[in-house]
């Protein structure tokens, strides 16, 4: 059999692909959905009367918590599908429809309700630990995100690709303390306009990233033709 250099070459290219495409997939879901822009007002009347080094503490706390929280689900979400019996496809079309909903409430340049529910913010205020609770769970790593997490898991087939998840958990959670920790910057160079227009364009593209996940699930029932 004759080397064919240029078929290694093309299948190298192949591969590549699918794993730039897959990180890429993995980044801009999980960081749509944890979304630190639609965080700052929250973030800035919970740390009102904060100095910078107070409000650096607080943002690393609430970075590490989602770093953490979503890193657990990403390394056990396969045993958990196993434990709870959950098939892939089921958590796909439970996963967009979350994601639905929260991208609807993004269109509205509004915090859904299962990430920041009606007095999260007084009551974090007067918390000691509100970089945890609620700042971390679950106004960054909330339902959304673990769903997110999970459902790129299932769709995992080796170990390049686990650790693409890992990668992208960790550069949102690096760019969560970049945006939080900055806040009061980052609010003045964006204003309410600027930050209202983003979670907008975040809302949009979650809502066709729920949307795909939908169909995604029920492809792999074999309700539709899977997409190519």
């Amino acid at each position: 059999m004759l080397y064919e250099p240029h078929a290694t070459v093309s299948l190298y290219g192949l591969q590549h692909s699918v794993y730039v495409r897959f990180s890429l997939l993995a980044l801009s879901s999980i960081f749509f959905l944890v979304d630190p822009f639609a965080a700052l007002p929250t973030f800035l009347a919970v740390t009102a009367g904060s100095d910078a080094v107070h409000r650096r503490r607080t943002a690393r706390k609430a970075s590490l918590t989602a770093l953490i929280f979503l890193s657990a689900f990403a390394l056990a979400g396969q045993y958990i599908f196993k434990m709870f019996g959950i098939t892939l496809p089921a958590f796909e079309i439970a996963g967009g429809i979350i994601l639905l909903l929260i991208g609807l409430d993004m269109l509205e340049a509004r915090r859904s309700p299962t990430q920041e529910t009606s007095g999260d913010t007084e009551a974090a205020g007067s918390k000691e630990d509100a970089g945890i609770v609620p700042l971390g769970i679950p106004m960054l790593a909330g339902p959304g995100s673990i769903a997110s997490v999970m459902v790129l898991v299932g769709q995992a087939q080796n170990r390049w690709q686990m650790i693409a998840i890992l990668g992208a958990i960790f550069v949102t959670a690096a760019i969560c303390y970049l945006v939080l920790g900055n806040s009061d910057k980052v609010g003045r160079a964006l204003g309410d306009t600027g930050i209202r227009i983003l979670v907008r364009i975040m809302g949009l593209l979650l809502v066709a990233l729920a949307v795909q996940y939908f169909v995604n699930g029920m492809a792999d029932l074999g309700v539709i033709a899977k997409p190519s």
